[in-house]
């Protein structure tokens, strides 16, 4: 198989003309979290960032400008929240504090944390040194005389000087080089190994520095082709607990879906505010959901987008039968070496075809397990079959072939798909409404099971696109699914696997615990189509399913179907950024 390194050499865009003193404490605590942030343009809060941010803003609350340095003579004073660049060195710094004694200014940077306790004494961590350094660097080339800066730890109340000197100067400058140079090549810095920064770190759930080092790990010197959740790395048994659960198990935000007809979505500060004509129905949280799905013919009003997209909440949008129109999101990605190498990769036939086997080779064998799980009694020859049919898609020499034997995989797993539905039929009021099943149909679904199952998809299509976008793909470029006008290739591409263990295990558990009934359709000519209450009963089964936590085949932690959606398109990402040498498919047990 052709390598990954052979293709991955782009033309870089020129990095801003000005790097931030605060990205240059980023660089040197973790150059990858640099790269996330200032490249990427990725920003996460946990409780540490926001505490530092409330600590920030009591002290930047009254700005004061600092008199030039001609002005300044023998004075005595204090300014706060001073903003300076340096042409020479394109750096710029907001200072929190410059105090002047005599004419000479002194920087004061204020942490949210301790400062190091070594041999010596107390002493400033190398991050929060070389960011004062930049503020001296900064003060020093706009003419001030500044000798020394210090830091003030919130937590232990203490004041920390370090000497501006040459050495100092020195090491800032081939810092501030190195940082340029890294963000120019556009290449991701590998992550920390087992280091005790990840856990306090707000972007560990998108960095996965400990699952990216056991994927690259694992897959180091194999010839395979892929390495699936079957497969697992040599030793990996021995060395379970090497991936830190660093990741949260669930999110705390929630999804909303409206699907009223009539209804207008407008904003008051902070909170979307849900009218029936003029009747205020419901007053929602912005920082309270992850999504805005608007079901139908619903109005949101400017100002409710623009604070949504301002916060990163994406507004989607379909037709009151499911039918999936397409997304609003805000700019919250700078990413463009991801998409790159993306676009690139989707011209590849021989990348294209390795990634589609494993993708189509881990639906099958996920169709093979919840038949497995749940049917009655499932067939052997049916179980045999679906097994044979995985090997062979991992072997398959071309699209074409592919297709056929998804096709075919498909064909025999919806033939045993009535045995998984544990309702009795004889009592259905409406026989058209039932839950009888004998084939798979669409376009427009003929039966309340298709009209189930194509709602599930249309809604699992939208969370594969969210996925999407938060790791900065083009979710309309795929590899198995090629481009279409209007479809989400990529995003079909990484709900695949994910068809039966979310989308058609809800469809099934929202009809055999009877969320849904034959009372939850109506007819439209051929097609049949689920009413408010079934589409309501359809979305509690699918959001309960999205929220059940489930054991990483891999990673040994639990985590909800949603959060898992996320690391695999960021895993996703790692194989295209050639940091993993193969995409792991998700694949149950």
């Amino acid at each position: 198989m052709k390598a990954l390194e052979e293709i991955k050499e782009v033309q870089r865009p020129a990095v801003p003309e000005y790097l931030p003193a605060r990205m240059l404490n980023e660089f040197v605590y973790c150059p990858r979290l640099f790269f996330y942030e200032w490249v990427d343009g990725v920003f996460k809060d946990n409780v540490f960032t926001l505490e530092g941010r409330a600590q920030h803003k009591r002290v930047d609350k009254k700005e004061t400008p600092l008199p030039s340095p001609e002005e300044l003579a023998a004075e005595s004073m204090r300014s706060r929240s001073v903003t300076l660049s340096s042409d020479r060195y394109g750096v710029i710094a907001r200072m929190d504090l410059v105090e002047v004694d005599n004419g000479r200014v002194t920087p004061v940077d204020y942490k949210h944390g301790s400062p190091v306790k070594s041999k010596d004494g107390l002493e400033l961590w190398p991050a929060d040194r070389i960011q004062l350094a930049v503020q001296g660097l900064i003060l020093r080339d706009n003419g001030y005389l500044c000798d020394e800066g210090l830091v003030y730890y919130f937590q232990t109340k203490q004041r920390i000087r370090v000497p501006i000197n040459d050495q100092l100067l020195t090491e800032t400058l081939g810092t501030i080089l190195d940082a340029r140079a890294v963000a120019a090549a556009g290449i991701i810095p590998p992550p920390l190994d087992a280091s005790p920064k990840c856990p306090g770190c707000s972007l560990v759930g998108i960095c996965l520095p400990d699952e990216t080092s056991r994927l690259a790990e694992g897959a180091a010197g194999q010839e395979q082709s892929q390495l699936t959740l079957f497969d697992r790395p040599s030793g990996s048994r021995e060395r379970k607990g090497l991936v830190r659960r660093l990741v949260s198990a669930r999110d705390d935000l929630r999804p909303v879906y409206l699907n009223t007809h009539g209804l207008k979505v407008g904003k008051s500060g902070e909170v979307l505010q849900v009218r029936d004509k003029e009747a205020l129905k419901q007053e929602i949280r912005m920082g309270e959901i992850c999504q805005l799905n608007l079901m139908g013919n619903i109005q949101i009003t400017t100002q409710a987008v623009q604070s949504l997209c301002e916060a990163n909440i994406p507004v989607c949008y379909f037709s009151q039968g499911g039918w999936f129109y397409g997304i609003t999101m805000g700019m919250n990605t700078k990413n463009v070496f991801l998409r790159k190498a993306q676009y690139r990769l989707a011209e590849e036939d021989w990348f294209v075809l390795n990634l589609a086997r494993q993708l189509v080779s881990g639906k099958i064998k996920n169709h093979r397990t919840m038949l497995q799980r749940n049917h009655i009694e499932p067939k052997a020859v049916t179980l045999h079959q679906l097994k044979t049919m995985a090997e062979r898609a991992e072997q398959a020499e071309n699209a074409e072939e592919l297709l056929g034997i998804e096709g075919n995989a498909a064909r025999l797993y919806f033939g045993d798909f009535s045995g998984m539905i544990k309702v009795e039929q004889a009592g259905d009021r409406q026989k058209r409404f039932g839950f009888d099943f004998t084939k798979r149909n669409r376009r427009p679904p003929r039966d309340a099971v298709n009209a189930m199952l194509s709602y599930a998809y249309s809604i699992l299509a939208k969370d594969c696109t969210v996925a999407c976008y938060a790791v900065g793909f083009d979710p309309m470029i795929g590899f198995y699914h090629q481009p279409r006008f209007g479809r989400p290739s990529l995003a079909l591409d990484l709900m695949e696997p994910f068809r039966p263990l979310i989308a058609e295990s809800a469809v099934l558990s929202a009809i055999n615990n009877r969320m849904v009934q034959p009372k939850d359709f109506i007819a439209v000519g051929p097609a049949i189509s689920l009413t408010a209450d079934g589409r309501k009963g359809l979305i509690h089964a699918y959001e309960r399913r999205m929220d059940t936590l489930v054991t990483h085949p891999l990673f040994d932690y639990r985590v909800s179907y949603r959060r898992l959606l996320e690391i695999q398109a960021r895993l996703l990402a790692r194989f295209l950024q050639c940091e993993i040498k193969s995409y792991p498919v998700f694949v149950t047990r």
